[in-house]
């Protein structure tokens, strides 16, 4: 087949082909012709080749071995040739190849040209491709064309000159005396990028921004002339004269006046003119009032301003188009913190949006309708949401739950109220409830001591009906258990007792033990709240021994350990019985704490969500064993596994705990500060009672906390990309050889950093042991910390060094980050 002659032709080609295979055969084939063409040294052809070969490269094709030609294209004296040859450059080179470093001389040459397009095409090109060294060698040609008197010529310089500062950092001071004459240039275009460079001038040095200031002036005097000018057909964006512009300098205004009392008053009025006197009925006029929005909530503007700026955004969320929208929810929820009374008077329009069809809006709208919750909308807020979780897809309902536990404890009108919220919630939640907060739910029901009977009436109730979710099961459990005795002797508070008998309570807990939905966890609840009724109920005694004993052969272990325990303090030590299952000691509320971000929420239901992130630690460990270069060494990985010793008998880490499979080992829920459940018996142990230490053949394990002293000065382990790690040390007075690291994890950023995992590994000299960290969500702006604990050993008394492995999400985005920590102080050596 011969050479296809002209660009035209060759499209039509391509075009023509029926399949993806006979396209690559002509691509191929081209191809071919194109390098043998090359080869010949075709003066005459290398035009048409280049622009063939662009062509082939925009299809996805690879076309690097035309970046020679592109260079002698752009030597030639001819500019049609020079154009094609700089887009070809601009194409097919990167500051990452060398080949790119050729046509350096070929752009200082260019930009001393004569011919004002000829020296736009070399900025262009050099503003697209330049590296580190070629804007050091090309610096000082772009600072003599931002003096031009040419308009065409500084506006190119001015774009160059931004790419360069983002580039050498240290160049700044070479462009910062020209950009004044830049500012009082008449002309709209070089206004224009003359305030991108000052801008970007801003950014890289925030030490400039004091000289910048004295331009607040004349940028004011720019923006209310174009506020003020009447129609002009050069400049007019459907009505609006030049917005590029008006927006451009009201992001500089924002930039300058964050932090500074005088440049923003000096800003005031004209903001005050842009927001009143913009058309919003066109795209381009929400352009500029979203900026001023930012700008007037950045700086330190009047509070009517503000509320003005809000105002707008609540326009913006009636608007039929939906970006709109989203754009208004995602600024009112940056600027809720800033003026709260401002937008709660958006409060009804935030929650209509709760109905949108789109996903996004109504993510949005569910975050700032947490945020506008308060002491005076709580009830209002809280029916709109609780009605919302009904109808919300499952990737909302963990988030809404949280939430929800959160706010309605934080401002609760009554402990009532807040019980009834509490069991609402749990009801229309499922099974989307974080294992955590049942622990938190439970805490709250013993903190409720006026309200006990109330509880397991209202629990009861709800069990009645379903018994298939999980967290409703455990929490209605575990209060049956404790305060079964009160429903039914109709010790009731704030509502009309109902009639319930001993049997019903125990048929409703038996159902639960027999149900093939009930997980592992929670038939260890029903069986443990059993065998707690058998010390507050009397005519029941016998059914509740015979249902104990009959476990005594169960195919599932922990049930049968237990029963058999359980068996024995009947058959033993049934005078212990009562002591031993008295009621537990009233618990500290627990502060529930919601999900900071609705963004990457975990929608996995909260009895495999344990499983999961233990999964993904152990995947991760293998490649851990690499991080010190020794396959020996000892790792550690933050996933809930092995707890301190809890007073309940078996130390962390035993081996008895996994030799039974056990789902739910002692202490597990970190976040919790509750006494453990095994804390009358430890009581009863401390009062007496020999006969007890023999119930198994063996002595209950007291684990007594370490003794501990923290004056050693702490270290930043990690810091980067917003992400900062403290190490705060405490050293082990029980152990010289032993110390406490105290690691606590913060963000700077303004969004959430998610699924956060902390990993480290010692030398093989070095034992480590990780605790459970207290949560995986880093909030932003450092409004919260992730904490864990690190138990470290160096019996050899060796310079201490570890490596760690972090990984993290930020809006979706997975990063993995490691590194070594050398620093460590020297009194851990001592």
């Amino acid at each position: 087949m011969p050479a296809i002659g002209r660009v035209k032709d060759m499209i039509r080609a391509v075009r023509a082909c029926k399949t993806a295979q006979d396209e690559r055969d002509l691509v191929n084939k081209e191809c071919a012709f194109i390098r043998t063409s090359f080869k010949d040294e075709d003066q005459d052809g290398r035009n048409n080749n280049v622009a063939k070969l662009l062509y082939i490269h925009m299809l996805g094709y690879p076309a690097h071995f035309g970046q020679m030609e592109c260079l002698k294209l752009v030597a030639s004296p001819r500019f049609a040739d020079k154009r094609l040859g700089y887009l070809g450059a601009m194409l097919l080179l990167d500051e990452n190849q060398d080949t790119h470093l050729l046509i350096t001389n070929s752009l200082k040459n260019d930009m001393n040209h004569q011919v004002q397009y000829i020296v736009g095409l070399a900025l262009s090109a050099l503003g697209s491709i330049c590296s580190e060294g070629m804007s050091r060698d090309c610096a000082a040609e772009v600072e003599k064309l931002l003096r031009s008197s040419n308009p065409y010529v500084v506006r190119k310089a001015a774009l160059c000159a931004v790419r360069i500062v983002r580039k050498v950092p240290e160049l700044m001071e070479m462009y910062v005396p020209v950009t004044r004459q830049i500012l009082n240039e008449k002309n709209h275009g070089v206004l224009l990028t003359g305030v991108a460079l000052v801008t970007e001038l801003c950014k890289v040095n925030p030490d400039s921004l004091q000289h910048f200031r004295r331009f607040v002036p004349n940028l004011v005097r720019i923006a209310k002339n174009l506020v003020m000018a009447g129609y002009s057909p050069e400049h007019d964006v459907h009505g609006i004269s030049d917005p590029f512009l008006q927006v451009g300098i009201i992001h500089l205004m924002r930039v300058l006046g964050k932090g500074d009392q005088e440049s923003s008053e000096a800003m005031n009025d004209i903001l005050a003119q842009v927001a009143t006197n913009t058309d919003a009925t066109k795209n381009v006029g929400h352009a500029i009032l979203y900026e001023t929005v930012l700008t007037i909530m950045d700086i330190e503007s009047e509070s009517g301003l503000r509320v003005l700026a809000v105002n707008i955004l609540g326009r913006f969320l009636q608007n039929t188009d939906r970006n709109i929208r989203y754009v208004a929810l995602n600024t009112l929820l940056r600027t809720v913190g800033a003026d709260n009374n401002a937008v709660q008077r958006h409060r009804n329009t935030v929650l209509e949006c709760l109905k949108e069809n789109d996903v996004t809006i109504r993510r949005r709208a569910l975050e700032l309708s947490f945020a506008l919750v308060n002491a005076n909308s709580i009830r209002s807020m809280m029916k709109e949401l609780l009605e919302f979780l009904d109808v919300s897809e499952s990737e909302f309902k963990p988030y809404i739950t949280s939430n929800i536990l959160s706010v309605a404890q934080k401002y609760s009108p009554s402990k009532q109220w807040y019980i009834d919220t509490v069991i609402t919630t749990l009801v229309k939640a499922g099974n989307y409830v974080r294992e955590d907060l049942v622990n938190g739910i439970i805490a709250t029901i013993s903190a409720a001591t006026e309200l006990h009977g109330y509880c397991a009436q209202k629990l009861y109730t709800a069990l009645l009906h379903d018994i298939s979710q999980q967290p409703l099961s455990q929490a209605s459990l575990w209060t049956l258990g404790e305060f079964g005795d009160l429903l039914v002797n109709k010790q009731v508070e704030e509502e009309t007792p109902i009639d319930v008998t001993e049997d019903d309570i125990l048929d409703v807990l038996e159902k639960v033990l027999q149900s093939p939905q009930s997980l592992q966890v929670t038939r260890e609840y029903a069986f443990t709240a059993i065998m707690k009724l058998s010390a507050r109920f009397s005519v029941s005694l016998l059914r509740i021994k015979a249902l104990i004993s009959k476990y005594g052969n169960h195919l599932d272990v922990e049930l049968q350990q237990r029963a058999t325990e359980y068996t024995a303090i009947f058959n033993k030590h049934d005078d212990m019985r009562m002591a031993l299952l008295e009621r537990m000691p009233t618990m500290n509320a627990v502060i529930l704490e919601g999900d900071s971000s609705l963004t990457g929420s975990d929608t996995a239901e909260p009895t495999s969500q344990a499983k999961g992130v233990a999964s993904v630690a152990q995947s991760q460990g293998s490649a851990l064993l690499d991080l010190l270069g020794d396959t020996s060494a000892h790792q550690s990985e933050s996933h809930p596994a092995e707890p301190p010793a809890a007073a309940g008998g078996v130390p962390s880490g035993d081996p008895l705990l996994d030799l039974f499979g056990s789902s739910q080992p002692i202490a597990t829920q970190p976040v919790l500060n509750q006494p453990p459940p095994t804390a009358p018996i430890a009581s009863q142990v401390s009062s007496g009672g020999g006969g007890l230490m023999d119930l198994l053949g063996g002595d209950l394990l007291m684990t007594q906390p370490a003794a501990l002293t923290s004056k050693i000065p702490s270290i930043i382990a990690y810091e980067k990309g917003g992400l900062k790690i403290d190490f705060a040390f405490q050293q082990d007075l029980n152990s010289q050889s032993s110390f406490v690291v105290n690691l606590a994890a913060t963000n700077s950023t303004s969004s959430a950093m998610t699924d956060f995992l902390f990993q480290s590994a010692v030398p093989k000299t070095f034992t480590i042991q990780l605790e459970t960290p207290s949560g995986n969500v880093i909030p932003p702006n450092g409004s919260g910390a992730v904490t864990q604990s690190l138990k470290v050993t160096n019996p050899q008394k060796q310079p201490i060094r570890m490596r760690l492995r972090i990984s993290y999400s930020v809006n979706g985005t997975v990063v993995q980050e490691s590194g070594e920590v050398i620093n460590f102080p020297a009194q851990l050596l001592a």
